[in-house]
């Protein structure tokens, strides 16, 4: 997993199973970056409280977190990765 600013954006790519994900890259509960977690299979678990996650999703998988992350649509094209961050 890796953090990109886009348009202003902090985005968290990862690699899981094959594909690529993009959430956003704040943790919604108190604004930890999320680069900065570890991952658990399909889930990021935020560094700071432990909230996570889902990659695929954005959706919150545990507490302490209760609001969602924004999930993006990611394309790749040949070696580009892309995706609409104002979706």
């Amino acid at each position: 997993m890796k953090a990109f600013r886009v348009k202003g954006k902090r985005i968290l790519i990862s690699h899981v199973g094959g594909t690529l994900y993009a959430i956003d890259d704040i943790c919604s509960h108190d604004e930890g970056p999320l680069n900065e977690g570890t991952i658990h299979g399909d889930e990021v678990e935020c560094p700071r409280h432990g909230a996570r996650f889902s990659l695929r999703t954005g959706a919150v998988l545990s507490m302490p977190a209760v609001t969602p992350v924004k999930a993006y649509k990611i394309r790749v094209d040949g070696q580009n990765v892309q995706m609409d961050v104002d979706a």
